[in-house]
């Protein structure tokens, strides 16, 4: 209509910019999140048709009750050996998460970004995977690592980019990489873990393997087209991965709501493609295990993709170089109605007797002194301030089978200077 005398009657067009509910200073107050009863979301068939998991994506899977029993149909069953490690693995995320973070208060590395309040995601998904499936991860999910028996000191070195970094100092610390452990090199662009779980899946589909994948990424990386494009593929090639969105309720220092939390759950996406979803508690260990497991099973017998969203939240800043209390009401974890991982696990053990707090001591104690000594052992070989010339050289290797002619010059005017600077010929 082009009629301006007509267009003059109608209401000014308007858009909606979503704004967290607090902001500090605020009380945070989370009486508006729906936390159904533990055990009452019905658990399908691993072969149901993928319609009949959509109410889930509503819902909220969760195992453990208030006391810290394991009830309702999700419950995985675990036996009390596993459950103890899982508890040993979620605790030793935490204490190298505290002490990476002193290490880089300390200026012994440039970064490190903790996922406090988030490990039953990482160790539970990987105690209900099996050891091979490749995982494609974001930068929270050291607990896959962990979980799979990976060397701390490892981990360590990657994070000081020293000499005995695997990586040779060329991701950013807490970006690991290592295919034995099924743990794909972690990328700083957010969204592309997605499209490469789905491409890994196919090509082991394709070549007639057993092997499955994983995919990984937080609430405000589902804005990316990657996220959009790899949902097409696993769709329509009804690929075997799993699909894992991490609703810690913050990106980077945007609030879920920009990625459209505020529209409806990020686990309801899967309804728009055709694909099983679930929404988990994921701070409930049995709950994040048996949705995984359940998921993996589903993909390995040809049943097709699944998408969880673990609903979490994240405790601490995004990462050392964030302050959470700029955009956010202090105390606001604390008021989580979820609670804490950590604690909830532990409860269930002691309530099946198969815990009590002289043991939890001792294991506490246990874990500190093995996360002092794997840095003690890694600090042997340096600090990321130490670094220097050292290994100048490294820097023109694994790129080309033969290094070409300009690279080749430029390599040896680089150890030419080392040379000169370090008064010895660097290694």
């Amino acid at each position: 209509m082009n009629d301006p005398a007509a267009r003059a009657n109608r209401p000014p067009l308007a858009l909606h910019v979503p704004e967290p509910t607090y902001r500090p200073g605020d009380a945070p107050d989370f009486s508006s999140v729906s936390v159904p009863a533990a055990g009452s979301a019905p658990r399908p068939d691993v072969a149901a048709p993928a319609s009949e998991t959509h109410p889930l994506t509503t819902h909220l899977v969760r195992v453990l009750d208030d006391d810290g029993r394991a009830v309702g149909p999700w419950d995985p069953r675990l036996d009390p050996d596993t459950l103890r490690q899982m508890l040993k693995d979620m605790k030793t995320v935490r204490v190298f998460d505290d002490r990476m973070y002193r290490a880089q208060r300390q200026g012994k590395t440039s970064f490190y970004m903790k996922c406090t309040g988030e490990e039953a995601i990482a160790v539970a998904a990987a105690h209900a995977l099996d050891r091979d499936d490749m995982n494609f991860p974001t930068y929270r999910q050291q607990g896959l690592l962990v979980a799979r028996g990976y060397p701390l000191e490892t981990m360590m070195c990657q994070i000081y980019s020293n000499r005995a970094d695997p990586l040779h100092g060329r991701q950013l610390p807490i970006m690991y990489s290592d295919k034995a452990h099924g743990f794909f090199s972690i990328s700083g662009n957010l969204g592309t873990q997605y499209p490469q779980a789905v491409g890994w899946a196919m090509a082991s589909a394709i070549k007639g393997d057993s092997r499955i994948a994983m995919g990984w990424i937080g609430e405000g990386a589902t804005a990316e087209g990657d996220f959009h494009s790899a949902l097409t593929f696993a769709s329509v090639y009804q690929a075997p991965v799993v699909l894992a969105v991490v609703n810690n309720q913050w990106a980077i220092s945007s609030f879920s709501g920009l990625a459209g939390a505020e529209q409806s759950t990020f686990a309801a996406r899967a309804v728009g493609y055709g694909i099983a979803g679930l929404r988990v508690d994921g701070n409930d260990a049995l709950a994040v295990h048996a949705a995984v497991r359940w998921a993996a099973d589903r993909a390995r017998s040809n049943h097709g993709p699944t998408l969880i969203e673990f609903f979490t939240y994240r405790a601490e800043g995004h990462s050392t170089s964030d302050d959470p209390t700029g955009y956010r009401p202090a105390g606001e974890a604390g008021a989580w109605p979820l609670g804490d991982p950590i604690a909830r696990l532990k409860q269930h053990l002691m309530h099946l007797g198969e815990w009590d707090d002289e043991r939890d001591t001792a294991l506490d104690k246990e874990i500190d002194a093995t996360v002092r000594a794997a840095q003690k052992r890694a600090e042997t070989d340096g600090v990321l301030p130490q670094q220097g010339f050292e290994r100048i050289g490294s820097m023109f290797e694994d790129v080309f089978a033969d290094t070409p002619w300009h690279l080749a010059e430029q390599r040896d005017e680089a150890l030419a200077e080392a040379r000169e600077f370090l008064g010895h010929e660097p290694k």
